[in-house]
């Protein structure tokens, strides 16, 4: 990636100040000579809009913001211009000053509005903070220090302030008494924040000529090296994941991570002031020697198995086969602005259209107009894909048919990003931005919330979210990182009782499902972790460990990325930009695929055949989430799990399917749901005596009162317990009932064998029934 550079051969301005944009063709810039200058992109125009009285020497403008909820503006009308007179002007688009307001004593050296267009905030040479109504009327004196601050930028719920003191960065929150955050962040004076509302990163820049990468509680991401002079600008691209980054004769582009794309010199002096146009494609910045830089960011790559695209000019796409090196150009009627390569399609969005391409055919697009312009994410599942831009959430086919469009209350798409958003083929998950601690689900087909509607709420601030990509739709599991850094799955499926939510991981840092398998990667603490069956979490927590590959990660430096886990083949991105492929096993997703075919003799024969311990644990959780206990068994036996390998002949012994149904679902922990199969067949006494062998007492005796029978088994069990441990009976419900009833053992051995022999009559004469499918 690297931007493309054009200047004006004649500076429009005597010295450049600021520089804003209303549409992404569309640039108003002012400076000291007084004048308002319209650019248009398209014509190559540039037009004054106005001349402003000879006092106001401009310092800062600020765009009311587009989006307005639900009622949407096409472009900005009116914008906040700060002037070294102390005063902010309001101005229409046409250049009409509508409203001049005194602010601060000195100059105003920044005005920003909030994220909503319901408030502003201006800070001045006098080291004052105030927020200001959106009509100009002062609301409140947020701080008051005693040297100026020189830049401030909202927090992405448009509840706190980042404002600059010095060498020391202040996050302020609108709350009287909420708690201040404050850290010394440069060694020189801070000239420039940003703070970006959909991935939560501060950036910062000063005198010590580095720029810095900060998350919201003030902790260091990325620290630059020093370059030869002052950063006098940052400011980040719209969706979060590029930044740009200004100074004497210098742009720089850079990932969000901080590392650099690409550092271009052009002869401008120092660029104060830099903004990015609304679709993210592009760059302009406010030029010390009365010029604007204008900067296209071109050649982004995209790749997908053994196919590469490249971004060569603002219209003009490259697609290179590697295997037999065919090239083929794509080219579009409007500039691009976001494309996503994945499952054998490329999808492109242009400022109006969409387009998809198949990657066996490169030639016949499927093309459709979009509702609003600027996408800011893409993301594929491999039936259909998903669409976010400023007006909502949009799912298409491949064949471009609309299929849903989810929506949920406070909805902000313009902060959804792929960690924040997954799909797959029948799900749609959303976090949600004003309760970090719940996840939105929908049904794809639909757009309306999953099962019973019930959302799924964590007890800790969810981080990213990934959905599995393969299996079942009843089977669906999402995976979740929390801001504990702990992993945790669940399902989807929320009909009645809750499902568990379960921890997989400590101290995950990224992570990505495969998209030909349920097999899930992350990266924990110094270790590639690979959990090649997660589920079995519910089936059989002991063997979990069994079921993992680990490799040591230190080779990925620190705050790596995974991008992408295609096939066998994961991608991460280290912190230095640079691309790191793991190949991982072939056989679990072989393994995988012969399981969702029930093709356990062949499952059996793999990993025989590989004779890996991991393969053979895989297969007994699998058998047993699959009811197959002949396979279970002898994959327990392989890896040497013998009690339970005796347990699971226990199982094939037992006289009814729905005794072995029960026993099966006890071998994976799922009590409750042991006893309701038993209850519902009418087993009374083996859903007692379940509870007895678990000494689960106080259930035991519960049950035989509430059907009226085996009170006394009960009983006769509670007291041989007892003697064995030497003990007296201390619990009150036992001493009521066992008031005055003698335990006869001959009796109670007659009604056991007599309820053994009832459960076998109605099943076939053969004890040993074959197991449940």
């Amino acid at each position: 990636m690297r931007l493309k550079i054009s200047l004006l051969k004649e500076p429009k301005h005597i010295l450049l100040i600021c520089v804003g944009w209303t549409t992404a063709e569309e640039l108003y810039s002012c400076s000291d000579d007084h004048q308002i200058v319209k650019w248009n992109l398209l014509t190559g125009e540039t037009s004054q809009i106005v001349k402003l009285p000879d006092d106001i020497y401009p310092i800062d403008l600020h765009w009311f913001p587009k989006s307005l909820g639900i009622k949407k503006q096409t472009q900005a009308e009116s914008f906040v211009l700060t002037s070294s007179d102390g005063k902010f002007h309001l101005i229409s688009k046409l250049g009409r000053v509508e409203k001049s307001v005194e602010a601060h004593c000195g100059a105003v050296l920044a005005g920003r509005w909030n994220y909503e267009g319901t408030a502003l905030v201006t800070v001045g040479e006098d080291g004052q903070i105030k927020i200001w109504s959106k009509t100009g009327m002062l609301r409140s004196t947020l701080a008051q220090q005693g040297t100026p601050v020189y830049s401030v930028a909202w927090g992405p719920d448009s509840e706190k302030v980042l404002y600059t003191a010095g060498k020391q960065l202040i996050i302020k929150p609108l709350q009287p008494n909420a708690k201040v955050l404050q850290w010394k962040a440069h060694d020189g004076i801070i000239l420039k924040v940003d703070w970006n509302s959909v991935n939560d990163l501060i950036l910062s820049a000063g005198e010590d000529c580095k720029y810095k990468v900060w998350d919201s509680y003030g902790r260091p991401l990325y620290n630059s090296l020093p370059h030869e002079h002052p950063i006098t600008s940052v400011a980040w691209a719209p969706d979060g994941e590029l930044f740009a980054v200004g100074s004497f004769h210098t742009l720089r582009l850079c990932d969000k991570t901080g590392w650099s794309y690409a550092l271009e010199k052009p002869n401008t002096g120092s660029i104060f002031n830099i903004a990015w146009s609304i679709d993210g494609t592009q760059i302009a910045g406010a030029c010390g020697n009365g010029h604007v830089v204008f900067a296209h960011v071109v050649e982004q790559r995209w790749e997908w198995k053994n196919f590469q695209v490249t971004l060569t000019k603002r219209r003009t796409m490259q697609v290179r086969n590697v295997l037999n090196d065919a090239v083929d150009l794509l080219e579009f009627r409007d500039r691009v602005i976001k494309a996503s390569l994945n499952y054998a399609h490329l999808v492109v969005s242009t400022s109006l259209q969409c387009y998809v391409f198949s990657t066996k055919n490169w030639n016949t697009p499927l093309i459709f107009d979009l509702k609003e312009g600027t996408v800011s994410l893409i993301l594929q599942a491999e039936r259909h894909f998903l669409l976010v831009d400023g007006g909502g959430i949009y799912l298409y086919s491949y064949e471009g048919r609309f299929i849903s469009s989810p929506k949920f209350p406070g909805m902000r798409t313009d902060i959804l990003n792929a960690q924040t958003v997954s799909l797959s083929n029948d799900t749609i998950a959303i976090k949600d931005k004003a309760d970090e601690k719940i996840i939105f689900l929908f049904e794809a087909s639909t757009g309306k919330p999953l099962g019973d509607g019930k959302l799924l709420s964590h007890k800790n601030e969810i981080l990213e979210i990934a959905l599995d990509q393969k299996g079942l739709t009843n089977d669906r599991k999402i995976a979740f990182i929390d801001k504990n850094r702990d992993l945790y799955i669940t399902s989807v499926k929320r009909f009645g009782k809750e499902e568990q939510i379960i921890k997989l991981g400590t101290m995950v840092h990224t992570l990505a499902w495969s998209d030909t398998c349920n097999i899930l990667c992350g990266l924990q603490d110094t270790r590639f972790t690979v959990w090649y069956y997660p589920n079995t979490v519910y089936v059989d927590r002991d063997i979990l460990p069994k079921t993992l590959y680990e490799r040591d990660a230190s080779e990925f430096s620190k705050n790596p990325h995974i991008v992408s886990f295609v096939g066998n083949q994961v991608t991460i991105r280290r912190a230095d930009g640079s691309l790191v492929h793991i190949s991982i096993s072939p056989y679990p997703a072989i393994l995988h695929e012969y399981v969702s075919g029930s093709k356990w003799e062949d499952a059996v024969r793999l990993c025989r055949f590989v004779k890996e311990q991991t393969m053979w644990a895989c297969l007994a959780a699998m058998a047993v989430a699959n009811r197959d206990m002949t396979t279970a068994e002898i994959a327990y036996a392989a890896i040497g799990e013998i009690d339970k390998v005796q347990y699971i002949n226990s199982i094939k012994d037992l006289p009814s399917k729905e005794s072995k149904m029960a026993h099966i679902l006890m071998f994976s922990g799922n009590i409750q749901e042991a006893e309701m199969v038993l209850l519902q067949a009418g087993l009374v006494y083996q859903a007692i005596q379940i509870n007895i062998n678990l000494y689960n007492w106080e259930r035991a005796l519960e049950l035989a009162v509430k059907y009226k029978t085996h009170v006394d088994t009960v009983l006769a069990y509670r007291q041989k317990f007892l003697e064995t441990f030497g003990k007296q009976e201390t619990n009150k419900r036992y001493l009521q009932y066992a008031e005055g009833l003698q335990i006869d053992w001959e009796k109670i051995r007659a009604k056991i064998e007599m309820e053994i022999t009832k459960e076998r009559e109605p099943s076939s004469p053969n004890p040993s029934t074959p197991d449940p499918e």
